[in-house]
């Protein structure tokens, strides 16, 4: 993915209008693909192009206070909230004649909006879970409570969670799965690493775990001694959990079992139990994708007494639902995870939170109304064009590879000829008919949803695989590759200005959208991607000296961004990194050469005081205009796999002389390299 975290950027009096008028968009704003306002131009691009192309968006575009970053993404990610905003609050008027859709996405977000009903409930929407929690009389009946949790509380991954995948071996099936889970904070690091930070985040997070335990009704005494149990659960589950470097490797993620061999490996759990309750009655072949990991829930089910485990899971589902709970709640579970987590300053509008829940859980229904009167099918017919353009780059530099031998690159244009585009949004709709929403009732309506959801999952299994299914609602502002479906998805969203400008000329647009197509497409061939075949399936289809090849290629890229500060004295993970590095080079490179074919028979002129060449550089900087908060950027370090704004553009032109040339730098300046110092995949 080109971004995980939505961000933000645009012209400097557009972008605090925008958030000064804290009203619904009619129609989406515009700004241009290249913005000349964003530019510093006393900066040297030879020496930061990334202040050169930002430097100017960057002094004019402060973080606002309900972010924990901004940037050109998350900029456009709010414009189109806002315009979704828009089409809610008509769909929530109760005039006749509302569509079915209009009534349900309308009725949800009336719900969400609705804070002094939400507030007056206090803890009643959690009360029969958590009498549920309290009256387990022994161990055996955790199976059935952890089902019926896991299938309607999204993020109450209470010890592990369970779900539907494609089968890495055999894409064309879907298995049942089992993920590790169980952790209140981010990653596994926190939990293990000693130096002061972390040892003062746990603290603070022993003290937000006393705080929802007092919420919860515990004396003072009794939730400090509870937030010890909780912490010394979560720290036996971290310390069993694999690394997110070690989950880039699939192999390792991949253990099919039937539900015997689990039960083996968890004989505390009545596994019937759980998929009864789950709603998978016969589930068949398992992945579960960390054993080791369950091996240490077993240890804890044994150890630990059912009052500890009831504290635990009483943790678990609070936690998996402060957000939608009275206000004392969801403002304490801000005050960890955003405010001293990610350094936001307040709570957002109250119409984004629920904005974004409309789309998350009825997503491609308020998807259709956004691309039925946002995306026009010329702009997608465009996309279409410069897709093509990238993948024929891609097949000629896989043929002119000198590193790679015949049998290998034979395999590479099988698996690039297979690669599915999905441009916009889905060419089937979401039936949402069965999920039942009601007006007044916000937190049943999230319940209701996840369960929706988790059903429409587990009826995937036994099924051929749907592979014109989307991962992302279309009003989404990202982009993705999916291994095993070998595909790649660009919503509406991330299609529309700034991002991709159809009143620019084709300089910005490949140099952002094209780079970003190229990313995607990369990520196919990148150091994970690399291990599935054009079926999606994990097969090593490299020679072993191919496969070498890459690698020491790979540990170029890996080793340079290993080397960039992210704050403070906390460097680059080059091996957490690495996918979404590669996939920046290599998708810059093709959508330069797919950029240089398309116009090579057309006279090219200087705008705006920039060549052709410099305004394709210039646009590639600018779709990642950011400011950063630095507790976010800490955070960003343990959990993002991407790179920061920064280095993620100046560590690309780096290595590639193209920008030299463009810019008429000079060895000796910091973003040339010596040839030989080059480093270059595909």
């Amino acid at each position: 993915m080109r971004r995980i975290l939505p961000t933000a950027c645009l012209a400097a009096t557009l972008a605090t209008a925008a958030v000064a008028a804290d009203a619904p968009y009619t129609a989406l704003p515009y700004t241009p693909s290249l913005d000349v306002a964003a530019m510093d131009r006393a900066a040297n691009p030879c020496e930061d192009l990334y202040q050169f192309a930002c430097g100017g968006w960057q002094k004019a575009n402060p973080i606002p206070a309900d972010q924990a970053s901004w940037s050109v993404y998350g900029k456009l990610y709010v414009d189109n909230q806002r315009y979704l905003w828009g089409i809610l609050e008509d769909a929530a008027r109760t005039d006749a004649g509302r569509t079915p859709t209009a009534q349900k996405t309308g009725d949800f977000f009336s719900a969400c909006m609705d804070e002094s009903a939400i507030d007056a409930a206090g803890l009643n929407p959690l009360r029969a879970d958590l009498d549920a929690i309290t009256s387990l009389t022994s161990k055996a009946e955790l199976g059935r409570i952890l089902g019926m949790l896991h299938a309607r509380t999204e993020g109450a991954g209470m010890f592990f969670t369970g779900g539907s995948e494609q089968d890495a071996k055999d894409s064309s099936k879907v298995i049942g799965a089992i993920y590790a889970g169980g952790l209140g904070l981010p990653d596994r690091d926190y939990y293990v690493k000693d130096d002061e930070k972390s040892k003062a985040t746990r603290e603070r997070y022993l003290q937000h775990l006393g705080t929802m335990f007092e919420l919860l009704g515990d004396q003072p005494a009794v939730a400090k001694a509870n937030a010890l149990t909780v912490m010394r659960i979560e720290t036996a589950l971290a310390k069993a959990s694999l690394t997110r470097v070690e989950k880039r490797d699939p192999y390792k993620l991949y253990h099919p079992m039937t539900a015997g061999k689990l039960a083996k490996i968890v004989p505390s759990i009545d596994w019937d139990n759980y998929f009864a309750a789950f709603g998978l009655a016969s589930p068949g072949k398992l992945d579960v994708t960390e054993p080791a990991f369950m091996a240490e829930v077993e240890a804890r089910l044994k150890a630990e007494s059912l009052a500890d485990l009831k504290t635990y899971l009483r943790w678990g589902l609070v936690n998996a639902t402060a957000d939608y709970l009275a206000k004392p709640i969801a403002e304490a579970d801000f005050d960890f995870y955003r405010r001293y987590l990610r350094g936001v300053k307040e709570q957002q509008p109250r119409w984004k939170k629920c904005v974004g829940l409309v789309d998350r859980n009825l997503g491609e229904a308020l998807g259709k109304e956004f691309v039925d009167r946002a995306f026009p099918k010329e702009l997608k017919a465009d996309v279409v064009t410069m897709t093509q353009a990238i993948q024929d780059a891609m097949k000629t530099r896989i043929e002119g590879l000198d590193w790679m031998s015949a049998k290998t690159k034979k395999q590479a244009l099988d698996k690039l000829a297979k690669m599915r585009n999905k441009i916009g949004y889905p060419d089937a709709w979401r039936d949402y008919t069965a999920l039942d929403v009601k007006r007044g009732d916000f937190f049943g309506n999230v319940g209701r949803s996840v369960a929706f959801e988790t059903k429409r999952q587990l009826a995937k299994i036994g099924k051929p695989v749907d592979r014109g299914e989307w991962g992302m609602t279309p009003p989404t502002v990202n982009a993705y590759y999916n291994g095993q479906m070998n595909d790649m998805n660009f919503p509406a969203g991330v299609l529309l200005p700034p991002l991709y400008d159809p009143k620019m000329d084709a300089a910005p647009n490949y140099g952002n959208t094209g780079g970003t197509i190229g990313h995607e497409l990369t990520h196919g061939f990148d150091d994970e991607g690399r291990q599935f075949d054009g079926d999606g399936n994990l097969r090593d289809w490299w020679t072993k000296k191919d496969a070498e090849e890459f690698e020491k290629r790979a540990e170029c890229i890996r080793a340079q961004y290993s080397q960039y500060v992210i704050v403070d004295d906390i460097k680059i993970n080059g091996k957490l990194t690495s996918g979404e590095d590669i996939a920046d080079l290599g998708g810059l490179i093709l959508a330069w050469e797919a950029w240089k074919a398309q116009t090579k028979s057309q006279r090219l002129m200087p705008a705006d005081g920039l060549t052709p060449d410099q305004r394709f550089f210039v646009g590639f900087a600018q779709w990642d205009c950011a400011n950063d908060r630095p507790e976010n950027l800490r955070v960003n370090a343990v959990v993002n796999p991407h790179s920061p704004p920064r280095p993620r553009i100046n560590g690309v032109v780096v290595n590639m002389p193209e920008f030299a040339e463009a810019f008429q730098c000079h060895e000796g300046q910091a973003l040339v390299k010596k040839p030989e110092d080059v480093c270059r995949v595909w």
